[in-house]
C-alpha cells in the first residue's frame, strides 16, 4: 500500500506548475504547495533534524504483557561506553502516567506493566550505536501476571481488572434506546441475526515516531516532532514535566504519514525526548525502529459486533438489536469517543425507528487501541452493509432496491431523533453515481454465486455510508486562522489544522486565493508553533478543510472589512463598494482599482497593521447520554463505493479488480487531492478486507515489521474510479466538509458483499480469508 501511496504521491507532485491565467476554486488541480520539497528531498521531517552536541535516546521495553513488582537495573548499562545517562520513572520530576481523556498511559512505566508495549527505560548515549548498546544492558525485571486477553476473559467477573483506574475491565459504554425493537423483532418477517469481528489494524505510516528537542537559553524546549496535533503533545510534556505548557514550543514540521496514529504515542516520544534534554541541557533525539513502532503504537480497535436486524417481507426496517464490543487494550486513549461514533451510525445511513443498542469498551492486557482512520466507522460498516445485502437475498430483492427503499432522505429522521433538514442529504445521488459507473445493476447479474463451473469466480459488491463530519458531540470544536499582509503585497497565513501529509496547508492557500481573490503565488503558508497560534484542535475526524478552511475565511472576511474601510477613498467609492478580484482590489469602475502592492502602501503610510485573526466554531449539536438521543453532529457526508472482485477456486486468492467510490464533499477545493484521498483510502480499506492484521494472541506483537505484517502492495490495488460530488453545504464557511476517513471506511464491505456474490460464502471476519475447500 504504501509503496503505491508514495508513487501516486511523487505523481502527483510532478504536476505542480507555475500560475498562469485566470483562476477558479476547485479546478486548481495541480497545485501542492509542499509538492516539490517533498519530491526532491528538501523537506525536513523529525529524523532529518541535527543540532550541535546532540545527544541519542532510545527506549528499553518491559518484557511482559502483565506483571508487578517492576525494577529497573541500570547499573551495567550505565558503565557502557558512550552512555550518558538511564532514565526511568523515578527520575520524572511530573506525571507519570498521561492520557486524552483518562491520565493512565504509562509515559515511562513505574511499578506495574500492563501492556508489552510499556517503556521502561530510557538510555541516551553521544551516539544512537552506543545508545542501542547500552540498552541491551538494562535489566528489567518484575512479577509475572496472568493476562486478559479477550473480550470474554475481560467480561468474566473473575479475571484480573486490567485499568489502574476503575473496578471493571469496562472503560466506556454508550446507549442508544428508541421505540419498542423487542416487540417490533417479535413481528417482524425477517429477523437476520449474526455476529461480526474485525481485526486490529497497524496504522504502517511510512515515517516512524521521532522527535527532537532543543533546549533554549530562555528555558523553553523546542519541541521538532512526528505527530499529529502540536497541542496535545504539549500537554503531554508539561505533565510529564511538570512545569508550565509555557516552557514548551512544539513547531509544525512535515510529518510521512499518521492516518490517526501519531497521537498519544507520538506524543509520548516526544516527551520522553524532552526529559532528556531538560535533564542534561542539550539537544536529544529519540527515533524509532520500525520494531519499537509496531509494538509500542496504538493499533484499529477490534470489534465483535452481534445484530439482530428485522425486516418486513417488502423489505423496510423493523427494528434493531445490537450489543458491540470493541478491545481497547491496556489503556483507555480515546476508546469512549471511538465507540461514541460507532454508536451513533450503528445501523448504518438507514432510518430505524426502533433499535436497542449498547456498545461496551472492554480493557485487556494487549498493546493499547486507539484513533484510525475511519474511528469506529469502518468497523460497523463492515456489519451493517452485509446485514442490508443478507436481508435481500432472503426477502428475494436487489441490494440498490433495498437500500433505497430505507435509506435516509431529506428531512428523515436518525436513530439518534435528529431531523437532516440543514444540509443536502445525497445517499440517493452517491449510489446512483457508483451504480451507473460501474454498471452494478447489469454486473449483478453476471456474478457467480459459487455455482458456476469457473477457474475464476467473479463478484460485484458495493456499500453505502453516512458520516458525521467533525467531532460532533465528542467535543466543543473550533479553530482559528491569522491572515498577516505583507507591504510588498504577499499575505502569510497561518491556522490552526496541522498538516500530516494530508495537503491542508494547500488547501488553506486555495480557500484564501479565493476568498481574497488574490493569486496563490501571492500567499505563503507560514510554519506556526503552539506559540504562534492559538490551539484550533486535533487534525482527527475529517475536520480540516471544514473547521480550517471557515477559520480562514472568518479571517478573509475581517481583513476585507479592514482594507475596504481605508481603501475606499483612494477607489472613490464607499466601503461596501470594494471588491476583491483577479489579483486587485477594485472601485466601482474599471478606472479605478490598485494592486496588493499598492494598497499595503496605502495602509503602511496610514499605520494601519493588516492582520486580522478569524475564529470559527462549529453549529451547536446536543446528546444525551442516557438514550442515545440528539443532534450527535452538525453535518454529515455521504459515500458510496462498489468493487469487482475474482476469487480463484484453486487458491481461494481473492482479487479485487475494481473501485468505484462516490462522495459528497460538499465543495471541492483541490480536486486531484480529493481523489488522492479516495484511492488511499481504498487501498488500506483493502489491506483492513484481505491481509492487514496484527497478530498478538498471546499480547506479544509477532506482526513487528512489512516482512509479517502484510499491506496491499501495487499489485493488489485495483483500478479505481473517484467521483466527486458537490453539494454545497451551508454549514460551512467555505461549503466544503471533507473526505479524509469517508474514504476508508466502505471498501471492506463492499469487497466482503462481493465475494458472497462470487462464491456464495458470506465472510464475516476480517481479515477475510477463503480457503480452497470452501470453494470446491
Amino acid at each position: 500500500m504504501h509503496i503505491y501511496l508514495l508513487s501516486l504521491t511523487l505523481h502527483l507532485m510532478t504536476l505542480t506548475i507555475p500560475y498562469g491565467g485566470n483562476f477558479t476554486l476547485g479546478h486548481m488541480n495541480d497545485f501542492r504547495n509542499d509538492g516539490a520539497a517533498k519530491v526532491t528531498g528538501r523537506a525536513m521531517y523529525a529524523d532529518d533534524y541535527r543540532f550541535p552536541g546532540m545527544l541519542h535516546m532510545v527506549p528499553v521495553y518491559a518484557d511482559y504483557v502483565a506483571a508487578y513488582n517492576l525494577k529497573v537495573d541500570v547499573s551495567q548499562a550505565i558503565a557502557s561506553p558512550g552512555c550518558v545517562r538511564v532514565l526511568t520513572a523515578a527520575d520524572v520530576p511530573g506525571s507519570c502516567s498521561f492520557g486524552q481523556i483518562r491520565k493512565d498511559y504509562p509515559i515511562l512505566a513505574s511499578t506495574t506493566v500492563r501492556s508489552w508495549g510499556d517503556v521502561a527505560a530510557l538510555v541516551i548515549g553521544e551516539t544512537r550505536d552506543s545508545a542501542l548498546e547500552a540498552a541491551g544492558k538494562v535489566i528489567v525485571t518484575g512479577t509475572p501476571l496472568q493476562p486478559v486477553l479477550t473480550i470474554d476473559e475481560a467480561l468474566d467477573p473473575s479475571s484480573p481488572i486490567v485499568p489502574s483506574q476503575g473496578t471493571s475491565n469496562i472503560v466506556a459504554h454508550h446507549q442508544l434506546h428508541r421505540g419498542t425493537p423487542d416487540a417490533m423483532l417479535a413481528e417482524s418477517d425477517l429477523v437476520i441475526t449474526e455476529e461480526f469481528t474485525t481485526q486490529a489494524v497497524e496504522h504502517a505510516y511510512m515515517e516512524v515516531e521521532s522527535a527532537v528537542c532543543v533546549p533554549r537559553h530562555d528555558g523553553v524546549i523546542e519541541v521538532y516532532g512526528s505527530m499529529q496535533h502540536p497541542f496535545s503533545t504539549r500537554r503531554f510534556i508539561a505533565a510529564f514535566m511538570g512545569e508550565p505548557e509555557s516552557n514548551f514550543e512544539i513547531y509544525t514540521i512535515p510529518v510521512g504519514g499518521g492516518f490517526g496514529g501519531k497521537d498519544d504515542n507520538a506524543a509520548c516520544v516526544c516527551a520522553r525526548a524532552a526529559l532528556g534534554a531538560r535533564l542534561l541541557d542539550r539537544p536529544v533525539k529519540l527515533t524509532y525502529m520500525r520494531e519499537w513502532s509496531v509494538r509500542e503504537s496504538y493499533k484499529r480497535h477490534p470489534y465483535r459486533m452481534r445484530y439482530a436486524m428485522g425486516f418486513t417481507q417488502e423489505g423496510s426496517i423493523t427494528a434493531v438489536s445490537a450489543e458491540i464490543h470493541a478491545d481497547s487494550g491496556a489503556y483507555v486513549s480515546v476508546t469512549p469517543w471511538v465507540i461514541w461514533r460507532s454508536l451513533v451510525q450503528c445501523c448504518g445511513p438507514y432510518m430505524v425507528d426502533h433499535i436497542n443498542a449498547d456498545i461496551y469498551g472492554a480493557a485487556t492486557n494487549h498493546v493499547f487501541r486507539g484513533a484510525m482512520r475511519g474511528f469506529g466507522s469502518p468497523q460497523i460498516n463492515f456489519a451493517v452493509e452485509q446485514l442490508m445485502d443478507m436481508a435481500a437475498c432472503k426477502l428475494e430483492m436487489h441490494p440498490l432496491q433495498i437500500r433505497r427503499m430505507n435509506m435516509l432522505r431529506q428531512d428523515s429522521t436518525t436513530i439518534t431523533g435528529q431531523v437532516l433538514d440543514t444540509h443536502i442529504v445525497s445517499i440517493g445521488e452517491v449510489m446512483d453515481r457508483v451504480s451507473e459507473e460501474i454498471g452494478f445493476q447489469e454486473k449483478f447479474n453476471q456474478c457467480s454465486r459459487g455455482t458456476k463451473d469457473a477457474e475464476e469466480l467473479y463478484g460485484i459488491g458495493l456499500a453505502v455510508s453516512y458520516r458525521g463530519s467533525s467531532l460532533g458531540a465528542e467535543g466543543m470544536d473550533y479553530c482559528s486562522c491569522i491572515i498577516n499582509a505583507q507591504q510588498d503585497g504577499t499575505v502569510l497565513l497561518e491556522t490552526g489544522i496541522h498538516e500530516n501529509g494530508q495537503g491542508s496547508e494547500t488547501a488553506m492557500i486555495l480557500i484564501l486565493s479565493e476568498q481574497l481573490g488574490l493569486d496563490r503565488k501571492h500567499i505563503r503558508y507560514r510554519r506556526s508553533s503552539t506559540s504562534s497560534i492559538p490551539d484550533g484542535g486535533t487534525t482527527v475526524a475529517t475536520r480540516g478543510t471544514l473547521m480550517g478552511g471557515s477559520a480562514v475565511a472568518a479571517a478573509a472576511v475581517k481583513l476585507k472589512e479592514l482594507l475596504a474601510e481605508h481603501l475606499a477613498d483612494p477607489l472613490h467609492c464607499t466601503a461596501g463598494d470594494v471588491s476583491f478580484r483577479d489579483d486587485r482590489i477594485w472601485g466601482l469602475t474599471e478606472q479605478y482599482s490598485m494592486s496588493w502592492r499598492e494598497a499595503m502602501d496605502v495602509l503602511y503610510l496610514k499605520r494601519i497593521t493588516p492582520y486580522t485573526i478569524g475564529t470559527y466554531r462549529a453549529p451547536e449539536v446536543s446528546w444525551d447520554e442516557s438514550s442515545g438521543q440528539g443532534n450527535a453532529y452538525f453535518t454529515y457526508v455521504y459515500s458510496c463505493q462498489a468493487a469487482e472482485v475474482m476469487v480463484n477456486r484453486a487458491s481461494g486468492r481473492i482479487r479485487v479488480t475494481r473501485a468505484v467510490a462516490a462522495h459528497d464533499i460538499g465543495k471541492a477545493v483541490n480536486t486531484t487531492m480529493i481523489l488522492g484521498q479516495m484511492y488511499g483510502g481504498i487501498a488500506q480499506s483493502i489491506g483492513m478486507a484481505l491481509m492487514e492484521e496484527v497478530t498478538d494472541d498471546t499480547g506479544v506483537v509477532t506482526s513487528l515489521n512489512f516482512n509479517t505484517y502484510k499491506v496491499p502492495r501495487s499489485t493488489d490495488i485495483p483500478d479505481i474510479k473517484g467521483i466527486i460530488v458537490e453539494n454545497y453545504d451551508p454549514n460551512s464557511l467555505t461549503g466544503a466538509k471533507g473526505i479524509g476517513e469517508p474514504a476508508i471506511e466502505l471498501m471492506a464491505p463492499a469487497i466482503a458483499n462481493a465475494v458472497y456474490n462470487a462464491t456464495g460464502i458470506r465472510c464475516t471476519k476480517t481479515p477475510i480469508r477463503l480457503r480452497p475447500e470452501d470453494l470446491a
